[in-house]
């Protein structure tokens, strides 16, 4: 099958992979229709998040299962069924608290040896294991490049608001109007925030979070610590969302919360950083971070996607074919796209 493989920072590759086989009784495999370019998959670009070369990239991903373990009851050879970005053994003391995310044997797609050595899904083909924890059927009606969003961009925006947690009448402020970002705006939205403030230098993606019902504010143009006060007579946002993964952002956001706020961030860190502590001591935010709990949010996402409450699709700017990936990487990293969708 092909596959698309990390060359070195700067450089992906095309190439011939073996097929893969079913090794656990809950594995399944599937074929894969639509896969995604994310961010992260910059930071491996990049060489900020460093991995094997020639190791399969990529973690999202919808397709038909074409084999399926003995023990795999939640989905069957045949349907069409999206994933999510890692799997988990749902028996750990972690997912015996629903903390999927942190399971002691988590595995993530297209990570490399640190993350759990799975191959990743911008493939023709995936194994997937835990595939009754990590698999759900698509919904009918809903399309694979919205669906392909569930298990990754969207659950990561709903988690950034539902974590934090974003309650009805709150203020948010979103800094970084990348997927993550606008689907934070969204999840914010549907989560009730009267009003979500939306930060960015990107004319385009400010635009569209406008259409999404958010208050655009250029992040150089204009003053976003003004324009939040203005919004919020004074006090700041209840919740910041540093959707960027940037010390700028996460200090800004900082400054942008209320006292007793919320600073809430999923933007990725793969390193040491510097942030006024002193200042959000004084202020006695709450800051939470880490990666999403998307297994845990996977059904309601869903459910929200399902009933058009949170809708990714006009996310998606590019459809290329598999075997243009490495223009795929290169557009992404000039930021001249905001989502791609390669179709095997």
């Amino acid at each position: 099958m092909q596959a698309v493989t990390f060359q070195g920072p700067g450089q992906v590759a095309l190439e011939e992979r073996p097929e893969p086989e079913l090794l656990a009784p809950d594995d399944a495999v599937v074929r894969v229709k639509a896969t995604g370019v994310c961010g992260s998959d910059l930071h491996i670009y990049h060489g900020r998040v460093v991995i094997e070369e020639g190791f399969t990239l990529g973690h999202e991903y919808v397709g038909e299962v074409v084999a399926a373990g003995d023990a795999v009851t939640s989905v069957a050879v045949g349907d069409r069924v999206l994933g999510c970005f890692q799997c988990a053994c749902g028996a750990c003391f972690f997912c015996r608290r629903g903390e999927y995310h942190k399971c002691d044997e988590s595995r993530t797609f297209g990570h490399g040896a640190t993350l759990g050595n799975l191959a990743g899904t911008q493939a023709e083909l995936a194994l997937v294991p835990r595939a009754n924890l990590t698999l759900r059927r698509v919904p009918a009606g809903l399309s694979d490049e919205a669906a392909l969003f569930a298990g990754d961009v969207m659950g990561t925006g709903y988690h950034a608001a539902v974590s934090a947690p974003v309650r009805p009448g709150d203020t948010v402020a979103v800094l970084g109007l990348g997927p993550v970002g606008l689907c934070a705006v969204q999840a914010a939205r549907v989560a009730g925030a009267a009003e979500v403030v939306a930060v960015d230098s990107v004319a385009e993606r400010l635009a569209m979070a406008e259409q999404f019902g958010a208050r655009p504010v250029h992040l150089t143009d204009q003053d976003p610590r003004a324009e939040v006060k203005s919004a919020t007579e004074g006090r700041g946002v209840d919740v910041a969302v540093d959707a960027v993964g940037d010390p700028r952002a996460l200090e800004l956001a900082i400054r942008l919360a209320r006292k007793s706020g919320t600073v809430s961030v999923v933007g990725v860190y793969a390193e040491r950083c510097e942030v006024h502590m002193g200042l959000a001591w004084i202020k006695a935010l709450t800051v939470r971070t880490g990666h999403a709990n998307v297994i845990a949010h996977l059904d309601p996402v869903l459910a929200l996607m399902a009933a058009g409450r949170l809708d990714p699709a006009p996310l998606v700017t590019h459809h290329l074919p598999l075997a243009e990936a490495p223009q795929a990487y290169a557009l992404y990293d000039r930021r001249e796209a905001l989502k791609i969708v390669l179709e095997p």
